[in-house]
């Protein structure tokens, strides 16, 4: 047998299969054939040299925004995929019951990437940055439960967005519906925790074994831990009852503070995912090879890190076919090279940690191709130029600052 195509020479990285150390993967049509110290190069029609590079399974970003050109979020998914080795994104709730047919066909059918996604428990999903639930009429259950099961091959749970303006005066009855719908669809809840009210001693009793809390280390006031580090009761209640944390990066959803208090404490998140959008990209998120790099920042290691971005959430959406480079499993890889130095990383908050290590991706593989690099498309114009006051002109004023003093991935590793 030869194979289609063959990466030598690389530091793989496979926490599904525990395979770590010097190896070369192997390639027929769609599917991971081989993962062994040794393979002749002759026995490929096509080779790629990783010596030198990081070859992991193809990234899962399992918190992203990828309804593109509709609504006020969505990337698009192609070019940011090829360039940080995302081979599966996971729309976090862009889209609502009115509007997941559209997402299915202009962006996943099309995409080379793969794409699945929640279903935003509001019938609008995100149209605009906030507001979808203030009217509870637009959370209607037997709706969600209709489109959910036309689209079973692509919906992967429930979102709901819980903060002070996202509900209004609906309090926690979108997470009541979100539960009746997940429970008629066999299906986990994401809930994303901003600024109460309500406060998360109100909802978080009614998740259940399996459904996430995004976000989960933000220093927003809806945050899991008290001013002194220690977790709530109610949040380590959930926790001990197997909710899962994943970190959902974004524009305002991460600080370094509580992700240290939750470190200290043992608390490790589930997940790394990014909440990439049309805002988060330009910074200090940027892409998920960068969440990453502040983990390792933060302590843990490349193993770690590599298994919150590929086998874990492939566990968590039940995908048996990916997250791994186990033979059999979709050929989906990611070459990274790890830069050595001192990179200034920055949170939401402006806070800074200084990373020794900084991975930035090579080659991105999907199904045993390798994704062409785009050029990115422009951010929506009102990403770029439309201010609307408070948290949205700091946020651009910050991004504005970290492109003005290099501080941007590429830059800092050369290669902007």
């Amino acid at each position: 047998m030869r194979f289609d195509l063959l990466i030598k020479g690389g530091e793989v990285i496979d926490p599904a299969t525990g395979y770590f150390g010097r190896g070369d993967v192997a390639v027929r049509r769609d599917r991971i054939a081989a993962v062994e110290r040794d393979i002749p190069a002759e026995s490929a029609f096509k080779v790629i040299d990783a010596a030198g590079l990081l070859v992991t399974p193809g990234l899962i970003d399992l918190h992203a925004h990828v309804w593109h050109g509709a609504g006020y979020y969505g990337i698009d998914p192609d070019p940011v995929g090829a360039a940080s080795g995302v081979t599966s994104w996971v729309d976090a709730g862009s889209a609502g019951a009115f509007t997941y047919d559209g997402l299915r066909r202009y962006v996943i059918e099309p995409a080379k990437v793969r794409i699945a996604a929640f279903l935003n428990i509001s019938c609008i999903g995100l149209v605009a940055w906030d507001y979808e639930l203030t009217q509870i009429e637009l959370c209607d259950v037997e709706l969600f439960e209709m489109v959910a099961n036309q689209h079973r091959d692509i919906v992967c749970g429930v979102k709901v967005r819980m903060g002070a303006t996202t509900v209004g005066t609906s309090g926690i009855e979108p997470v009541r519906r979100s539960v009746q719908a997940a429970e008629r669809c066999d299906l986990p809840i994401m809930v994303h925790i901003a600024v109460p009210p309500p406060g998360i001693e109100e909802f978080l009793p009614l998740l259940r074994s399996g459904d996430i809390i995004t976000h989960c280390f933000t220093g927003l006031p809806m945050k899991l831990f008290d001013d002194d580090g220690r977790l709530f009761d109610v949040a380590k209640r959930a926790i001990d009852q197997g909710v899962i944390l994943d970190i959902g990066h974004g524009a305002g959803s991460f600080a370094f503070s509580t992700a240290e208090a939750a470190l200290a404490a043992g608390i490790k998140p589930h997940a790394i995912s990014t909440d990439i959008h049309q805002v988060s990209i330009a910074g200090p998120m940027f892409d998920l090879p960068t969440c990453l790099s502040k983990f390792l920042a933060l302590g843990l290691n490349l193993r770690e890190v590599i298994a919150m971005a590929t086998e874990a959430p492939a566990r968590i959406l039940r995908y048996e076919d990916r997250g791994s480079l186990r033979p059999g499993a979709l050929a989906d890889i990611a070459l990274f090279r790890q830069h050595q130095g001192s990179f200034p990383l920055y949170d939401n908050t402006g806070a800074t940690r200084t990373a020794r290590q900084l991975l930035r991706n090579i080659e991105t593989i999907v199904g045993g191709r390798v994704l062409e690099r785009l050029p990115p498309s422009p951010r929506a114009i009102w990403a770029e130029q439309w201010d609307r006051g408070g948290t949205n002109a700091r946020i651009r004023k910050f991004q504005c600052d970290l492109i003005e003093k290099g501080h941007t991935p590429a830059q800092m590793c050369g290669c902007g």
